[in-house]
This record gives structure tokens, C-alpha cells and sequence, in this order.
């Protein structure tokens, strides 16, 4: 695609503005629709965005298939790591209650700590799978040629 320009161009413009929405989408659901799905999501179409217009070699480089790996599991284990803690403290198993020391504020401060924790474990386990889904996905599809169509 070295040829198509305009293609070229238009996605180095589009991707921070779609990694950036996907944070505010990650960030804003606290309060409204969105959370850590949605924004994995997001910041997934991205780099898939960057890997249909400059081939999967170039987006391996950029974002190499060990990290993609590594930060799947690093979701995983934040998520997990936040029930263990919540049992460590006294509470059941993603008991947010318990993350909170202040004792007037006491839930709610322990829920927003705990949900921006779990939110952000859920977004960039979703963000890598979907990268990882994508490289399965064209790895098996092999080089394209766009100059048939």
C-alpha cells in the first residue's frame, strides 16, 4: 500500500485521535456509558487501522507480538489482583468497600478505586486480545494484494 497516499496519511492523522477517545471512553465510564470494554475495543480498532494500511510487519514492530502477550496477561492479573487484595484487606472477592481507609467516605471511595482498577485490567486485556485476535487473523490470511482490486 506504499502507493495509496491518501490512505497513508488519513490513518497517521486518525490513530491518536481514536486511542485518545478510547481513553476517554475508559476513564469516563465511572460516571456514563463506556468502561473497560468498549475502550479496549477502541484502542484495539487502532492499531488494527495501523496494520491494515501499513502491513503486519510494520505494526510488529511497533507493537511486537511479546508485548501484546505480556500486557494481555498484565490485564488479567491486575483484574485478579484486585479480588485477592480486597480478600487480603477482610472482604469478600471484589469487595471495593475494603480498598478505602478514610472511614467517612468509606464505600465510596473504595468503589471508585476498585472499579477504576478492574476497568482498567478489563481494557487492556481487551485491547491485546483483539491485537493478538487481528495477527492470528492475518497471519493466516497471508500478504494481500491490493493491486487486484
Amino acid at each position: 500500500m506504499n502507493h495509496h497516499i491518501v490512505l497513508r496519511v488519513v490513518t497517521k492523522i486518525l490513530i491518536a485521535p481514536i486511542v485518545l477517545f478510547g481513553l476517554y471512553v475508559q476513564f469516563h465510564g465511572d460516571f456514563g456509558a463506556g468502561g473497560g470494554f468498549q475502550a479496549g475495543v477502541i484502542v484495539a480498532v487502532g492499531f488494527i487501522l495501523y496494520g491494515l494500511i501499513f502491513g503486519l510487519t510494520t505494526t510488529r514492530r511497533v507493537m511486537p507480538l511479546s508485548v501484546v502477550r505480556t500486557c494481555a496477561c498484565l490485564g488479567v492479573l491486575i483484574y485478579a489482583g484486585v479480588g485477592v487484595a480486597t480478600m487480603l484487606y477482610g472482604g469478600n472477592f471484589l469487595d471495593y468497600d475494603v480498598l478505602s481507609k478514610d472511614p467517612e467516605n468509606y464505600a465510596v471511595a473504595g468503589q471508585h478505586l476498585g472499579i477504576l482498577l478492574i476497568e482498567a485490567g478489563v481494557g487492556l486485556t481487551v485491547a491485546s486480545v483483539m491485537v493478538l485476535v487481528f495477527y492470528g487473523f492475518a497471519d493466516a490470511a497471508g500478504p494481500i494484494n491490493d493491486e487486484e482490486w
